[in-house]
Protein backbone atom coordinates (compact mmCIF):
# COMPACT_ATOMS: atom_id res chain seq x y z
CA UNK A 1 0.00 0.00 0.00
CA UNK A 2 1.47 3.34 -1.12
CA UNK A 3 1.66 6.51 1.01
CA UNK A 4 -1.28 8.09 -0.82
CA UNK A 5 -3.48 5.06 -0.30
CA UNK A 6 -2.47 4.86 3.36
CA UNK A 7 -3.25 8.55 3.87
CA UNK A 8 -6.62 8.13 2.18
CA UNK A 9 -7.42 5.10 4.31
CA UNK A 10 -6.61 6.98 7.50
CA UNK A 11 -8.73 9.91 6.37
CA UNK A 12 -11.71 7.62 5.72
CA UNK A 13 -11.21 5.94 9.10
CA UNK A 14 -11.19 9.35 10.75
CA UNK A 15 -14.40 10.29 8.96
CA UNK A 16 -16.08 7.07 10.17
CA UNK A 17 -14.92 7.79 13.71
CA UNK A 18 -16.26 11.35 13.57
CA UNK A 19 -19.65 10.07 12.40
CA UNK A 20 -19.78 7.63 15.32
CA UNK A 21 -18.95 10.41 17.79
CA UNK A 22 -21.67 12.72 16.42
CA UNK A 23 -24.20 9.90 16.44
CA UNK A 24 -23.36 9.11 20.06
CA UNK A 25 -23.67 12.73 21.20
CA UNK A 26 -27.02 13.24 19.44
CA UNK A 27 -28.70 10.70 21.73
CA UNK A 28 -29.83 12.46 24.93
CA UNK A 29 -29.72 9.19 26.82
CA UNK A 30 -26.06 8.83 25.90
CA UNK A 31 -25.40 12.37 27.12
CA UNK A 32 -26.88 11.53 30.53
CA UNK A 33 -24.84 8.35 31.01
CA UNK A 34 -21.72 9.93 29.56
CA UNK A 35 -21.64 13.24 31.43
CA UNK A 36 -24.23 13.44 34.23
CA UNK A 37 -24.54 10.01 35.84
CA UNK A 38 -20.79 9.45 36.43
CA UNK A 39 -20.49 12.76 38.36
CA UNK A 40 -23.56 11.89 40.45
CA UNK A 41 -22.08 8.50 41.33
CA UNK A 42 -18.74 10.04 42.27
CA UNK A 43 -20.59 12.41 44.61
CA UNK A 44 -22.53 9.59 46.29
CA UNK A 45 -19.60 7.20 46.68
CA UNK A 46 -17.21 9.99 47.67
CA UNK A 47 -19.49 11.02 50.53
CA UNK A 48 -19.82 7.37 51.58
CA UNK A 49 -16.07 6.99 52.02
CA UNK A 50 -15.68 10.40 53.63
CA UNK A 51 -15.23 13.83 52.17
CA UNK A 52 -11.97 15.75 52.03
CA UNK A 53 -13.86 19.09 52.17
CA UNK A 54 -13.27 21.16 55.31
CA UNK A 55 -16.32 21.29 57.63
CA UNK A 56 -18.21 24.60 57.59
CA UNK A 57 -19.31 26.13 60.90
CA UNK A 58 -21.74 29.04 61.20
CA UNK A 59 -21.27 31.30 64.23
CA UNK A 60 -23.84 33.64 65.77
CA UNK A 61 -22.42 36.22 68.23
CA UNK A 62 -18.80 35.81 67.15
CA UNK A 63 -17.82 39.15 68.76
CA UNK A 64 -17.89 37.78 72.34
CA UNK A 65 -14.72 36.81 74.20
CA UNK A 66 -16.03 33.28 74.70
CA UNK A 67 -16.66 32.87 70.96
CA UNK A 68 -13.18 34.18 70.18
CA UNK A 69 -11.67 31.70 72.65
CA UNK A 70 -13.68 28.79 71.21
CA UNK A 71 -12.71 29.66 67.64
CA UNK A 72 -9.08 29.96 68.70
CA UNK A 73 -9.27 26.46 70.16
CA UNK A 74 -10.72 25.18 66.87
CA UNK A 75 -8.04 26.96 64.88
CA UNK A 76 -5.32 25.26 66.94
CA UNK A 77 -6.77 21.79 66.33
CA UNK A 78 -5.81 19.25 63.67
CA UNK A 79 -9.05 19.67 61.70
CA UNK A 80 -9.36 22.73 59.45
CA UNK A 81 -12.75 24.35 60.10
CA UNK A 82 -14.18 27.01 57.82
CA UNK A 83 -15.96 29.61 59.97
CA UNK A 84 -18.86 31.65 58.57
CA UNK A 85 -20.59 34.56 60.36
CA UNK A 86 -24.37 34.07 60.55
CA UNK A 87 -26.95 36.75 61.40
CA UNK A 88 -29.09 34.62 63.74
CA UNK A 89 -29.76 31.03 64.75
CA UNK A 90 -32.78 30.58 62.47
CA UNK A 91 -30.77 31.63 59.44
CA UNK A 92 -28.02 29.23 60.50
CA UNK A 93 -30.49 26.34 60.87
CA UNK A 94 -31.79 27.03 57.36
CA UNK A 95 -28.24 26.81 56.00
CA UNK A 96 -27.61 23.54 57.86
CA UNK A 97 -30.80 22.09 56.39
CA UNK A 98 -29.76 23.15 52.90
CA UNK A 99 -26.26 21.65 53.44
CA UNK A 100 -24.55 25.04 53.07
CA UNK A 101 -23.25 24.60 56.64
CA UNK A 102 -22.38 21.48 58.61
CA UNK A 103 -23.26 23.07 61.95
CA UNK A 104 -24.17 26.39 63.54
CA UNK A 105 -23.34 27.58 67.06
CA UNK A 106 -25.04 30.57 68.72
CA UNK A 107 -23.44 32.50 71.61
CA UNK A 108 -26.08 34.52 73.52
CA UNK A 109 -25.83 38.26 74.07
CA UNK A 110 -23.91 39.18 77.20
CA UNK A 111 -22.37 35.74 77.54
CA UNK A 112 -19.06 37.15 78.80
CA UNK A 113 -20.70 39.18 81.58
CA UNK A 114 -22.85 36.21 82.55
CA UNK A 115 -19.80 34.01 82.96
CA UNK A 116 -18.02 36.62 85.06
CA UNK A 117 -21.10 37.00 87.27
CA UNK A 118 -21.13 33.26 87.88
CA UNK A 119 -24.32 32.56 85.95
CA UNK A 120 -24.61 28.77 85.66
CA UNK A 121 -27.54 28.91 83.24
CA UNK A 122 -25.65 30.29 80.23
CA UNK A 123 -26.69 28.31 77.14
CA UNK A 124 -24.68 28.06 73.96
CA UNK A 125 -26.93 26.52 71.28
CA UNK A 126 -25.55 24.13 68.69
CA UNK A 127 -27.35 22.65 65.69
CA UNK A 128 -25.35 20.09 63.70
CA UNK A 129 -26.15 18.01 60.64
CA UNK A 130 -26.60 14.30 61.18
CA UNK A 131 -23.77 13.40 58.79
CA UNK A 132 -20.14 12.73 59.65
CA UNK A 133 -19.06 16.35 59.17
CA UNK A 134 -21.75 17.68 61.50
CA UNK A 135 -21.00 15.15 64.22
CA UNK A 136 -17.29 15.86 63.95
CA UNK A 137 -17.97 19.56 64.50
CA UNK A 138 -20.15 18.76 67.50
CA UNK A 139 -17.32 16.82 69.13
CA UNK A 140 -14.79 19.55 68.36
CA UNK A 141 -17.08 22.26 69.77
CA UNK A 142 -17.75 20.32 72.94
CA UNK A 143 -14.02 20.13 73.63
CA UNK A 144 -13.37 23.75 72.61
CA UNK A 145 -16.18 25.06 74.82
CA UNK A 146 -14.91 23.07 77.79
CA UNK A 147 -11.41 24.46 77.38
CA UNK A 148 -12.50 28.03 76.67
CA UNK A 149 -14.86 28.18 79.68
CA UNK A 150 -12.51 26.38 82.07
CA UNK A 151 -10.87 29.55 83.55
CA UNK A 152 -14.25 31.15 84.32
CA UNK A 153 -15.51 27.90 85.87
CA UNK A 154 -12.36 27.61 88.02
CA UNK A 155 -12.63 31.23 89.19
CA UNK A 156 -16.31 30.75 90.03
CA UNK A 157 -15.57 27.60 92.01
CA UNK A 158 -12.79 29.34 93.95
CA UNK A 159 -15.03 32.35 94.71
CA UNK A 160 -17.75 30.01 95.95
CA UNK A 161 -15.26 28.71 98.53
CA UNK A 162 -14.44 32.18 99.87
CA UNK A 163 -11.69 33.42 97.54
CA UNK A 164 -11.69 36.98 96.29
CA UNK A 165 -13.40 36.90 92.85
CA UNK A 166 -10.84 39.21 91.21
CA UNK A 167 -7.87 37.27 92.59
CA UNK A 168 -9.53 33.96 91.65
CA UNK A 169 -10.08 35.13 88.07
CA UNK A 170 -6.45 36.29 87.78
CA UNK A 171 -5.17 33.02 89.22
CA UNK A 172 -7.33 30.94 86.87
CA UNK A 173 -6.17 32.95 83.86
CA UNK A 174 -2.57 32.44 84.90
CA UNK A 175 -2.95 28.68 84.96
CA UNK A 176 -4.58 28.23 81.55
CA UNK A 177 -1.42 26.52 80.29
CA UNK A 178 -2.07 23.70 82.77
CA UNK A 179 -4.84 22.50 80.49
CA UNK A 180 -2.19 21.47 77.95
CA UNK A 181 -0.38 19.21 80.38
CA UNK A 182 -2.71 16.36 79.54
CA UNK A 183 -2.23 15.64 75.86
CA UNK A 184 -4.60 13.48 73.85
CA UNK A 185 -2.98 11.83 70.86
CA UNK A 186 -4.84 9.78 68.27
CA UNK A 187 -2.94 7.09 66.39
CA UNK A 188 -3.92 4.44 63.88
CA UNK A 189 -3.23 0.88 64.99
CA UNK A 190 -2.02 -1.36 62.19
CA UNK A 191 -1.82 -0.29 58.55
CA UNK A 192 -3.95 2.44 57.06
CA UNK A 193 -6.39 1.37 54.37
CA UNK A 194 -5.57 4.56 52.45
CA UNK A 195 -2.64 6.96 52.87
CA UNK A 196 -3.20 9.85 55.25
CA UNK A 197 -5.00 12.74 53.61
CA UNK A 198 -6.85 10.59 51.08
CA UNK A 199 -10.41 11.87 50.65
CA UNK A 200 -13.49 9.97 49.65
CA UNK A 201 -13.58 11.64 46.24
CA UNK A 202 -9.98 10.57 45.63
CA UNK A 203 -11.21 6.98 45.94
CA UNK A 204 -14.48 7.36 44.03
CA UNK A 205 -13.25 9.50 41.13
CA UNK A 206 -10.84 7.06 39.43
CA UNK A 207 -13.13 4.08 40.04
CA UNK A 208 -16.14 5.73 38.42
CA UNK A 209 -14.09 7.09 35.53
CA UNK A 210 -12.82 3.63 34.65
CA UNK A 211 -16.22 2.00 35.21
CA UNK A 212 -18.23 4.38 33.03
CA UNK A 213 -15.72 4.51 30.18
CA UNK A 214 -16.05 0.73 29.98
CA UNK A 215 -19.84 0.76 30.40
CA UNK A 216 -20.33 3.29 27.61
CA UNK A 217 -17.72 1.57 25.48
CA UNK A 218 -19.38 -1.84 25.59
CA UNK A 219 -22.87 -0.34 25.31
CA UNK A 220 -21.63 1.26 22.08
CA UNK A 221 -21.40 -2.14 20.43
CA UNK A 222 -25.07 -1.50 19.70
CA UNK A 223 -24.10 1.11 17.10
CA UNK A 224 -21.65 -1.22 15.35
CA UNK A 225 -24.29 -3.89 14.85
CA UNK A 226 -26.90 -1.38 13.68
CA UNK A 227 -24.45 -0.10 11.08
CA UNK A 228 -24.17 -3.61 9.67
CA UNK A 229 -27.93 -4.22 9.79
CA UNK A 230 -28.65 -0.98 7.93
CA UNK A 231 -26.20 -1.94 5.21
CA UNK A 232 -23.87 0.97 5.93
CA UNK A 233 -20.86 -1.33 6.10
CA UNK A 234 -21.82 -2.95 2.79
CA UNK A 235 -22.14 0.41 1.08
CA UNK A 236 -18.79 1.55 2.45
CA UNK A 237 -17.15 -1.59 1.09
CA UNK A 238 -18.59 -0.82 -2.36
CA UNK A 239 -16.50 2.38 -2.35
CA UNK A 240 -12.69 2.57 -2.37
CA UNK A 241 -12.85 2.22 1.43
CA UNK A 242 -11.08 -0.97 2.53
CA UNK A 243 -12.30 -3.27 5.27
CA UNK A 244 -9.22 -2.27 7.26
CA UNK A 245 -10.27 1.39 7.16
CA UNK A 246 -13.80 0.46 8.25
CA UNK A 247 -12.45 -1.57 11.15
CA UNK A 248 -10.10 1.23 12.18
CA UNK A 249 -12.84 3.84 11.86
CA UNK A 250 -15.41 1.92 13.90
CA UNK A 251 -12.86 1.33 16.65
CA UNK A 252 -11.65 4.93 16.45
CA UNK A 253 -15.18 6.21 17.05
CA UNK A 254 -15.50 4.29 20.31
CA UNK A 255 -11.93 5.26 21.25
CA UNK A 256 -12.63 9.00 20.81
CA UNK A 257 -15.88 8.73 22.81
CA UNK A 258 -13.96 7.08 25.66
CA UNK A 259 -11.30 9.81 25.65
CA UNK A 260 -13.94 12.57 25.58
CA UNK A 261 -15.79 11.04 28.53
CA UNK A 262 -12.60 10.38 30.50
CA UNK A 263 -11.27 13.90 29.93
CA UNK A 264 -14.62 15.39 30.93
CA UNK A 265 -14.66 13.42 34.21
CA UNK A 266 -11.07 14.49 34.93
CA UNK A 267 -11.86 18.19 34.51
CA UNK A 268 -15.30 18.10 36.16
CA UNK A 269 -14.10 16.30 39.29
CA UNK A 270 -11.07 18.58 39.55
CA UNK A 271 -13.35 21.63 39.57
CA UNK A 272 -16.24 20.20 41.62
CA UNK A 273 -14.49 17.90 44.12
CA UNK A 274 -10.90 19.17 44.01
CA UNK A 275 -9.55 15.74 43.09
CA UNK A 276 -5.81 15.93 42.52
CA UNK A 277 -5.27 13.52 39.62
CA UNK A 278 -1.49 13.64 39.84
CA UNK A 279 0.60 14.58 36.83
CA UNK A 280 -1.40 15.57 33.76
CA UNK A 281 0.75 13.39 31.52
CA UNK A 282 0.19 10.29 33.64
CA UNK A 283 -3.58 10.83 34.02
CA UNK A 284 -3.92 11.43 30.26
CA UNK A 285 -1.98 8.26 29.49
CA UNK A 286 -4.30 6.21 31.71
CA UNK A 287 -7.42 7.67 30.08
CA UNK A 288 -6.02 6.88 26.62
CA UNK A 289 -5.19 3.30 27.65
CA UNK A 290 -8.62 2.75 29.24
CA UNK A 291 -10.38 4.17 26.17
CA UNK A 292 -8.33 1.85 23.96
CA UNK A 293 -9.33 -1.24 25.94
CA UNK A 294 -12.99 -0.16 26.01
CA UNK A 295 -13.01 0.47 22.24
CA UNK A 296 -11.42 -2.89 21.49
CA UNK A 297 -13.90 -4.64 23.80
CA UNK A 298 -16.78 -2.84 22.06
CA UNK A 299 -15.57 -4.20 18.72
CA UNK A 300 -15.45 -7.69 20.20
CA UNK A 301 -19.11 -7.46 21.21
CA UNK A 302 -20.06 -5.67 18.00
CA UNK A 303 -18.62 -8.40 15.82
CA UNK A 304 -19.53 -11.54 17.75
CA UNK A 305 -23.18 -10.55 18.32
CA UNK A 306 -25.77 -9.97 15.62
CA UNK A 307 -28.58 -8.63 17.84
CA UNK A 308 -27.90 -5.03 18.97
CA UNK A 309 -30.10 -5.16 22.10
CA UNK A 310 -28.47 -8.42 23.16
CA UNK A 311 -24.96 -7.11 22.59
CA UNK A 312 -25.64 -3.85 24.42
CA UNK A 313 -27.37 -5.55 27.37
CA UNK A 314 -24.74 -8.24 27.81
CA UNK A 315 -22.01 -5.61 27.34
CA UNK A 316 -23.33 -3.47 30.19
CA UNK A 317 -23.72 -6.49 32.48
CA UNK A 318 -20.22 -7.70 31.60
CA UNK A 319 -18.68 -4.29 32.21
CA UNK A 320 -20.43 -3.97 35.58
CA UNK A 321 -19.34 -7.47 36.59
CA UNK A 322 -15.74 -6.82 35.58
CA UNK A 323 -15.91 -3.44 37.32
CA UNK A 324 -17.08 -5.04 40.56
CA UNK A 325 -14.31 -7.64 40.38
CA UNK A 326 -11.72 -5.07 39.37
CA UNK A 327 -12.32 -2.68 42.27
CA UNK A 328 -14.47 -0.06 40.51
CA UNK A 329 -17.36 -0.42 42.96
CA UNK A 330 -15.46 -1.17 46.16
CA UNK A 331 -11.79 -0.36 46.80
CA UNK A 332 -9.37 -3.23 46.27
CA UNK A 333 -7.99 -2.48 49.74
CA UNK A 334 -11.20 -3.93 51.20
CA UNK A 335 -10.97 -7.15 49.15
CA UNK A 336 -9.87 -10.49 50.55
CA UNK A 337 -6.54 -11.83 49.29
CA UNK A 338 -8.33 -14.25 46.94
CA UNK A 339 -10.52 -11.56 45.38
CA UNK A 340 -7.59 -9.17 45.11
CA UNK A 341 -5.64 -11.82 43.19
CA UNK A 342 -8.61 -12.45 40.87
CA UNK A 343 -9.00 -8.72 40.26
CA UNK A 344 -5.66 -8.67 38.46
CA UNK A 345 -7.28 -10.45 35.52
CA UNK A 346 -9.46 -7.40 34.79
CA UNK A 347 -8.36 -4.20 33.03
CA UNK A 348 -10.22 -2.17 35.66
CA UNK A 349 -7.76 -3.27 38.33
CA UNK A 350 -4.71 -2.04 36.40
CA UNK A 351 -6.31 1.29 35.50
CA UNK A 352 -7.49 2.01 39.06
CA UNK A 353 -4.14 0.92 40.46
CA UNK A 354 -2.38 3.34 38.11
CA UNK A 355 -4.62 6.21 39.23
CA UNK A 356 -4.00 5.26 42.88
CA UNK A 357 -0.26 5.50 42.27
CA UNK A 358 -0.67 9.00 40.89
CA UNK A 359 -3.22 10.34 43.39
CA UNK A 360 -2.38 8.64 46.68
CA UNK A 361 1.37 8.09 46.32
CA UNK A 362 2.42 11.16 44.30
CA UNK A 363 3.66 8.99 41.47
CA UNK A 364 4.44 10.04 37.93
CA UNK A 365 4.34 8.53 34.47
CA UNK A 366 7.49 6.51 35.16
CA UNK A 367 5.79 4.87 38.16
CA UNK A 368 2.81 3.54 36.20
CA UNK A 369 4.53 2.14 33.12
CA UNK A 370 3.78 -1.47 34.12
CA UNK A 371 0.03 -0.77 34.53
CA UNK A 372 -0.05 1.05 31.19
CA UNK A 373 1.81 -1.81 29.52
CA UNK A 374 -0.76 -4.32 30.78
CA UNK A 375 -3.67 -2.16 29.58
CA UNK A 376 -2.15 -1.64 26.14
CA UNK A 377 -1.41 -5.36 25.87
CA UNK A 378 -5.05 -6.18 26.68
CA UNK A 379 -6.24 -3.62 24.12
CA UNK A 380 -3.90 -5.04 21.47
CA UNK A 381 -5.07 -8.62 21.98
CA UNK A 382 -8.75 -7.62 21.92
CA UNK A 383 -8.20 -5.44 18.86
CA UNK A 384 -6.51 -8.24 16.92
CA UNK A 385 -9.37 -10.62 17.70
CA UNK A 386 -12.01 -7.98 16.92
CA UNK A 387 -10.31 -6.98 13.67
CA UNK A 388 -10.12 -10.58 12.51
CA UNK A 389 -13.78 -11.12 13.33
CA UNK A 390 -14.86 -7.78 11.82
CA UNK A 391 -13.08 -8.62 8.57
CA UNK A 392 -14.92 -11.94 8.45
CA UNK A 393 -18.30 -10.29 9.11
CA UNK A 394 -17.81 -7.50 6.58
CA UNK A 395 -16.50 -9.82 3.91
CA UNK A 396 -19.48 -12.13 4.39
CA UNK A 397 -21.86 -9.15 4.32
CA UNK A 398 -20.40 -8.04 1.05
Amino acid sequence: MGPAAMTGGLARAGAIGAVNLRRHLRDRGNLFFTFVFPIAMILVIGLQFGSSVDPRLGVVGADSDLAAAVLAELDDGETDVEVVDVADLDAGIDQVESADLDAVVAFPDGVDASLLDGDVDVEVELVAAADAQGQELRTLLDGALSRASAPAAAARAAAARGADPTEAAAAAAGHVDALDRVAVRTVTAGDRIFPEGTGGFDVAGPSMLVLFVFVNGLAGSYALIVSRQLGISRRMLSTPTSSRSIILGEGLGRFVIGIVQGAYILVATLLLFDIEWGGLLGATAIVVAVAAVAAAAAMIFGTFFSNPEQASGIGVVASLALGALGGAMMPIELFSDTLAAAARFTPHYWAIDAFAELIRHDGGLADIWSQLAVLLAIASVLLVIASWRMRQVLTRTR
